[in-house]
């Protein structure tokens, strides 16, 4: 009986939490891991300009930061690595979609350290061990599948492909010479000390790599998330995005 009193009381505890506003200043941002650098280091420019707004940055797969949105998480802006996790926060009503903006473009590429000659979709065929994030949650796994379907070899890389949760442990994969390459972004292979390019995924292959980004609805109306959101809009940000290597058009 106690036990069971406790476990309510936990739950009533957690409700509460997320029922709180959030703290006068404190910006809850659920970001494309991806985007990391950029937003590390454009959030610390902001800061320096207002001292008293606090970033609180949650990194991680597009599907998974929407699936905490849709559950109640405390969340301001989010920025995913395409359009169907914010199409899907748009239907039920949890971003301001009618606001929603383009961030940034990127695209998708093959990287790592094997000493075949991997230069092309279809030389992925000699690998053993090639890493993708999972598709369900991570939309560069998702790009990635997409890519394989329409060059053909879909069935032939089934036994080879290495889940990881994000496409940052890709990278780690690709860096540590656990597979012989990863599929990742071009900005995320720029980052690697290890692993090299091997080739740029032809963009014929799949969908553009976008990154739309939105205030949730109830920060829609709350003056300092809508302050930060027009900074990211802003030249500042714009250079941000060029220097880690993102398009913009």
């Amino acid at each position: 009986m106690i036990r069971s009193m406790k476990r309510i009381a936990l739950l009533c505890f957690v409700l509460l939490s997320l029922a709180l506003p959030a703290v006068a200043g404190e910006l809850n941002l659920s970001v494309a891991a991806s985007m990391k650098e950029v937003i590390n280091e454009l959030t610390a420019s902001y800061t320096a300009k207002h001292p008293s707004t606090v970033f609180l940055k949650n990194f991680g797969p597009s599907g998974t930061l929407a699936g905490q949105i849709e559950n109640g998480a405390p969340v301001d802006l989010f920025i995913a690595a395409n359009n169907q996790w914010m199409d899907y926060l748009k239907e039920k009503n949890l971003v301001d979609g009618a606001n929603a903006k383009m961030f940034a473009y990127n695209s998708l590429v093959f990287a790592g350290r094997t000493t075949k000659k991997v230069s092309s979709m279809k030389e992925l065929l000699k690998l053993d061990k090639i890493a993708i994030g999972s598709p369900k949650s991570v939309p560069a796994g998702e790009y990635a599948m997409t890519a394989f379907k329409n060059a053909g070899i879909e069935m032939q890389l089934a036994g080879k492909l290495v889940m990881a949760k994000d496409v940052r442990e890709c990278l780690m994969y690709a860096e540590l010479g656990e597979v012989d390459g990863s599929f990742v972004y071009r900005t995320d292979a720029l980052l690697a000390q290890k692993a090299g390019l091997l080739f740029v995924v032809p963009q014929k292959l799949y969908p553009r790599v976008t990154y739309p980004m939105a205030l949730t609805v109830k920060a829609a109306k709350n003056g300092e998330a809508k302050a930060f959101y027009l900074f990211l809009q802003g030249a500042e940000a714009q250079s941000v995005l060029r220097k880690y290597g993102f398009v913009l058009k």
